[in-house]
């Protein structure tokens, strides 16, 4: 009815101007405005205008709304023009208003509601909630070039998941290896050895690489190579046990720059796929004859007892290419300090020109011939540490001024009142003893380490 009243809404006007006492008893307003537009508008329609004389203007108030669109002149005054748009502006944002507090309501439950990755995993959140004790008693907040901050930080989840694996999700036992590893860290200050360490090529030079290929999912497969069959000397090279740890976690830590982890921007799955981890390759070609040496068994313990405390969970698959059969010590001693989540990740390999198989197409082709592959040879395209040429021994030569001392003492006892002529001659009359100490300072080390 209200829209038959709107079209009909201009006549009645026209009936107004015959009764002006009538609308005015209803609304007496409306038609004092209205005469002057309507007729303007409805010249041609009298006769049926005149059909509804009364009771379209008492019940068709809307007849004013329709008016102040007609007749700007009296829109000023027109109270019912401000009535019916402040009618809607009310209705409006009520709605609006009631939906802002249905979504407050909604939103605080979702803001105190915890992550998939956590309700999933209670273990998780109690190691996260340990977190902060963890990183005051360690005294250290960074791991794998991660700044561990919460459970809203992907990067920093994903490292405690390592430490969760490789714990069987027993948060206490995570805990305490988290923090000696922590500590550990900020005891050898790792990322410091790969900037700023230097390593005596002579020592190991060409034992150690890294190279990093594009799987066919693009995905980067990152690989270090240990190549122990250029050990020039395994009483050199094992001798320092502390020296070789520190080589092997300069090469580690390399690696792990090139895994990215944090640089993450999702949580890992805890039973699921971890991309953030890396292959490993050790060549023991020519290494028969270490299989009873006790510095390399020394080094070899060592080396595992600090990557099982501080390198968890970041292998993917490790392959033993060109081992000796007589070497089967060396894997007994792995199933002993390592957990069976890790052994069951190693892959001997009698002939390393079979490693090639291991991997598809794409990477396979990259490998270095001696391996498999069509790629070039591991000295020609890997990275690896910083290493001082073999001239660097200089530092062993230096130790020379102590005899230089021995001359100052034993100059003044032979002939004091000479000291002006002495100097000049005693240099080179002691150049032969400068020489033999130099080789017995470089000697010593050596035969030392060989007992």
């Amino acid at each position: 009815m209200s829209e038959q009243q709107d079209k009909t809404a201009p006549p009645a006007p026209e009936v107004v101007e015959n009764k002006p006492v009538e609308p005015a008893s209803e609304t007496t307003a409306a038609p004092a405005p209205v005469p002057e537009a309507q007729p303007e508008q409805t010249p041609a329609e009298p006769a049926q205008k005149e059909t509804v004389p009364a009771e379209q203007p008492s019940e068709t108030a809307p007849a004013s709304e329709a008016a102040p669109e007609a007749v700007p002149e009296a829109a000023p005054k027109a109270a019912p023009k401000a009535a019916p748009e402040a009618a809607p502006e009310t209705t409006e944002p009520a709605a609006p208003a009631a939906q802002e507090v249905k979504d407050g309501q909604q939103e605080t439950p979702a803001a105190d509601a915890k992550p998939d990755y956590l309700t999933k995993n209670p273990s998780l959140g109690q190691l996260l909630e340990r977190l902060p004790s963890i990183l005051s008693s360690s005294g250290h907040d960074e791991m794998w070039g991660v700044p561990l901050k919460d459970s809203a930080d992907a990067p920093t989840v994903n490292v405690l998941i390592k430490f969760l694996r490789a714990n069987e999700g027993n948060a206490k036992l995570a805990e305490e290896q988290l923090t000696k590893a922590l500590q550990w860290r900020k005891q050898m200050n790792p990322a410091a050895l790969v900037e700023s360490g230097r390593f005596n090529a002579s020592k190991f030079g060409g034992l150690g690489y890294l190279t990093t290929y594009q799987e066919a999912d693009n995905k980067e497969l990152v690989v270090t190579w240990n190549i122990y069959g250029a050990v020039k000397n395994i009483d050199d090279t094992f001798g320092d046990m502390d020296e070789f740890v520190k080589w092997r976690v300069a090469l580690m830590e390399l690696a792990v720059q090139e895994l990215k982890l944090a640089q993450a921007t999702s949580v890992i799955e805890y039973d699921g796929e971890d991309p953030y981890q890396m292959v490993q390759v050790h060549d023991y070609l020519n290494l028969s004859f270490l299989r009873l040496n006790p510095n390399l068994r020394a080094a070899t313990k060592k080396t595992i007892d600090v990557f099982t405390t501080a390198y968890p969970e970041l292998l993917r698959e490790k392959f033993f290419v060109n081992v000796p059969s007589l070497m089967g010590w060396m894997f007994a001693a792995m199933k002993v300090f390592l957990s069976k989540n890790t052994t069951r990740k190693f892959h001997p390999i009698s002939n390393g020109a079979n490693l090639g198989r291991e991997f598809n197409v794409a990477v396979k082709e990259k490998l270095p011939k001696a391996y498999g592959g069509n790629g070039p040879a591991l000295q020609e395209s890997a990275k690896t540490v910083k290493l001082e040429e073999e001239p660097v021994p200089a530092p062993a030569a230096a130790p020379a001024p102590e005899p230089e001392k021995e001359a100052t003492k034993v100059a003044p006892q032979e002939a004091p009142t000479q000291d002006t002529e002495v100097p000049k001659e005693e240099p080179k009359r002691e150049e032969p003893p400068k020489a033999d100490a130099a080789v017995t300072a470089q000697e010593a080390p050596v035969a030392g380490e060989a007992k």
